[in-house]
């Protein structure tokens, strides 16, 4: 009687092992596919995309903004930059996302303020048409330019991160990847990052090697400024590899710097303090309205109320996350509507027109 050699007898399991390892595989792409759909579905607000076909051509440079065209014609800006960063393939910048960048470059006439998008093509001189891009295009220190991860992260202890082939089937993958962004941009360049969820209100350049508390307990990495090549921001870059964990929400953004900061400050609580020339600014600096209180930015305020608030404040963080499906205003009391008014005029009069 003929025998069966004992490599064919064990196949069955060692093809059923396989398919149990490509069936959990499967699972694991599906999840993370589904979680990418529903996450940037709650960061894009449908009702800010505005009309992008035909309105380059209806919309015209407010008369307080200076021509695109008449960028050299001005006093080159100064070295230091502020930083906006999209991670994702999205190329319809909503209302705040335009308030955003046209707030920072109202406030910082002498920076270029540079938008990084990973969606734009490289080597493409045009960009999308999007009222946005369009509007956006009117201020002189604004540079809208496509996002390359792979130079980015190259020379920095976050290339092998960014390379491993399954990164980007992590739950999280693309706020990880913001806060990768951030870090190695201070790291590179220096300068100032701001989340596209900030409205700023004043000039951010003396704030120098600086970020701010979201609350007693905790950093927040959505804005950033520090010189490159500063050891601290090296520290940040170290922490983030040894003690990655892409599987918990804000371990590697606000849970990331307060380890740090804690660390370089020989602290056990947080607090707002100046520590070996980094300062955690008070929450009021930039975080004025608490993540938990986010709802006020949709309450009517007076403007006695509203110059109280933002005494002391240089930018305010929207909260998007929580905040994208309330309807807002326009024109109204709401103190976002007045920040929208104040600060970013031309989105404003795009958000009333639409």
């Amino acid at each position: 009687m003929l025998r069966m050699p004992s490599c064919l007898l064990k196949l069955p399991r060692v093809v059923q092992s396989h398919k149990a390892w490509a069936l959990f595989l499967l699972i694991l792409m599906f999840v993370s596919f589904a979680y990418h759909k529903f996450y940037w579905s709650i960061w894009e607000d449908p009702k800010s995309r505005g009309h992008p076909d035909s309105l380059s051509a209806a919309i015209s440079c407010p008369p307080s903004v200076p021509s695109s065209q008449n960028i050299t014609a001005g006093p080159s800006p100064s070295p230091g930059k502020v930083f906006f960063v999209e991670t994702s393939e999205q190329t319809n910048p909503s209302y705040l996302f335009s308030c955003s960048v046209e707030s920072a470059a109202r406030t910082h006439p002498g920076s270029r303020v540079v938008v990084l998008m990973k969606g734009l093509a490289k080597g493409n001189a045009s960009l999308p048409k999007h009222w946005a891009f369009f509007l956006l295009s009117c201020f002189p220190n604004v540079q809208i330019q496509p996002l390359d991860l792979t130079e980015l992260f190259s020379g920095t202890p976050l290339k092998r991160w960014y390379l491993w082939p399954l990164r980007h089937w992590e739950p999280y993958f693309l706020p990880v990847l913001s806060d990768a962004c951030r870090i190695v941009l201070m790291w590179k360049f220096g300068g100032i990052y701001l989340d596209t969820e900030f409205i700023v209100l004043k000039n951010l350049q003396n704030l120098t090697n600086a970020l701010g508390l979201q609350d007693k307990k905790e950093l927040n990495g959505a804005f950033l400024s520090f010189k490159p090549k500063h050891t601290f921001i090296k520290l940040c870059m170290q922490d983030f590899v040894q003690n990655y964990n892409g599987w918990v929400w804000g371990h590697q953004g606000p849970e990331l710097l307060t380890r740090v900061f804690k660390k370089w400050c020989s602290l056990r609580t947080i607090k707002s303090m100046s520590c070996k020339g980094v300062r955690a600014l008070a929450p009021e600096a930039v975080y004025p309205i608490p993540w938990q209180n986010w709802k006020k930015l949709f309450e009517a305020v007076s403007a006695l109320e509203l110059q109280q608030l933002l005494k002391n404040t240089y930018a305010v963080h929207i909260w998007n996350k929580l905040s994208h499906n309330t309807k807002l205003e326009i024109p109204s009391q709401a103190l976002l509507a007045q920040l929208y008014s104040q600060f970013c005029p031309a989105t404003y009069a795009k958000m009333k027109e639409d």
